[in-house]
């Protein structure tokens, strides 16, 4: 099944329209760096008007006619952005500055989850590195939290160069790496590459992965390799590249299902073989080998339950003031493991269940595209559920836009990705309750809006389509 749009006009408006917004999220981008040192129209203003003009180029890029000079305007802008906020130092994130100091250290031959950068052993390290100590947060107590394969990409960028710079550069060109992936999938599943714009110019991912070179970028490549060689049926490939995208940030642990064919377990098994030889390799350290793990979760009110905002939303109404986060946690749980079921199940029906086959129509896949939505639904559920604090966490669940273009989704990333921006990005429990306050009312609504403009196309666009 075609992926079929109404395009209507020239191929050259379209592509002066873009090389416009694309000048103004250019300037944009370039405004941002002069934020860092100079307030002018604020972190907010830059959000803002980046959010409206991408919002702009996607509506273009979805609904008008494209040639053959329309995807090297997109791929162009989308190098340009980068390449503005290549040099200056991150600013609104120093979690760089970790990636490559553990990286440095294990060129000494010390595992970087034996001691915290501001222990006396690795003095040594300090004035040699002094630019990466200075801006370490929790030095002085939290261990590395990253995985194995995380850190065998910091000590493999950091053998080539230990600034900061190069380490951007680096998770840049893994979004060239994800880019590649998803442009093959795009033709795989019917779409044109040119819908590649709704990742490339994405504003959040220019801030986060640009400016603060997330280690996001490498797990979103994996699983965009992931899905790529799912979606070809390679089988241990599918496992190598989800095992690593695991094994760089845990949480696309939640795709598995939806990829796991029926019958088939040399998938899972290359997980298995990735995680137990890649911890091996740091295991002379014990259980400090999962680092800052259960300090994170204290940290960021995962055992009390204050990071959660569906929690915190159910305490407000009368009666519930106590509510359990135990019996939020197993409501979660039994939850997610319908969802990973019913997975699973479309993935690897034949033929295509009527449930598989509406969500098939909804997103305009083909069967071969069974297995997407259910990635979608489950890495979206789960970041709803954990409402995350920081906005590049979302930054994985892009790609998956790309492939599956909806409103909720982009509204979600995108909107926390302003409200981020505002006052209300503080950080503190009350301004991070009112921002997700605003965020999830307008997804509610992003939702039934969603849904009113699919039911419309079903029962107008499509019955006069047949007729016509």
């Amino acid at each position: 099944m075609k992926w079929r749009r109404p395009l209507h006009g020239r191929p050259w408006i379209t592509n002066a329209i873009l090389a416009l917004l694309g000048l103004g999220l250019l300037a944009l981008t370039k405004q941002l760096i002069v934020e860092f040192h100079h307030f002018t129209i604020g972190f907010s203003g830059v959000a803002g008007w980046s959010v409206i003009l991408f919002a702009l180029a996607a509506a273009t890029i979805l609904t008008l006619p494209t040639n053959r000079f329309t995807l090297p305007i997109i791929l162009g802008f989308g190098i340009a952005f980068r390449l503005v906020t290549l040099l200056p130092e991150p600013i609104m994130s120093s979690d760089i500055y970790r990636y490559a100091w553990d990286g440095v250290v294990q060129h000494e031959h010390i595992s970087p989850y034996r001691y915290v950068p501001g222990d006396p052993a690795l003095s040594f390290l300090r004035v040699p590195n002094r630019d990466l100590f200075e801006h370490i947060n929790r030095r002085d107590y939290a261990h590395t939290i990253y995985p194995p394969v995380a850190q065998f990409l910091f000590y493999g960028i950091t053998w080539i160069n230990a600034s900061v710079t190069f380490m951007k550069l680096v998770m840049i060109l893994f979004e060239g790496l994800t880019v590649y992936a998803l442009i093959e999938l795009l033709q795989a599943l019917g779409r044109r590459r040119e819908d590649i714009l709704l990742y490339a110019w994405c504003p959040l991912l220019v801030w986060e992965i640009g400016s603060s070179g997330h280690l996001d970028s490498a797990a979103m490549a994996f699983i965009a390799l992931a899905l790529l060689a799912r979606i070809r049926r390679q089988t241990i490939k599918t496992g190598l590249f989800l095992g690593a995208a695991i094994l760089i940030k845990f949480y696309p642990l939640v795709l598995l299902p939806a990829l796991w064919q029926r019958r088939e377990f040399k998938m899972p098994s290359m997980i298995v073989a990735l995680a137990i030889f890649s911890y091996a390799c740091y295991a002379s350290v014990g259980r400090l080998v999962f680092g800052f793990l259960g300090g994170y979760v204290q940290e960021e009110g995962i055992e009390t339950g204050s990071r959660y905002f569906l929690l915190e939303l159910t305490r407000k109404l009368p009666g519930l003031h106590n509510a359990s986060t135990f019996l939020y946690l197993a409501f979660l749980v039994a939850g997610f493991a319908a969802l990973a079921f019913w997975s699973w199940r479309a993935a690897n029906t034949e033929p295509a269940s009527q449930q598989t086959q509406f969500w098939l129509r909804i997103f305009r896949l083909p069967k071969t595209g069974a297995f997407l939505p259910g990635t979608l639904f489950l890495a979206f559920a789960m970041m709803l559920v954990f409402s995350p604090h920081y906005p590049w966490y979302l930054a994985w669940l892009i790609p998956f836009g790309v492939l599956m273009p909806n409103l909720p989704l982009f509204t979600y990333a995108l909107g926390f990705f302003y409200l981020s921006a505002t006052s209300l990005g503080a950080g503190t429990i009350e301004s991070q309750y009112r921002l997700n306050s605003i965020l999830y009312a307008v997804l509610l609504l992003a939702f039934l809006l969603e849904w009113m403009v699919r039911a419309g196309y079903r029962r107008w666009i499509v019955p006069r389509q047949r007729l016509a």
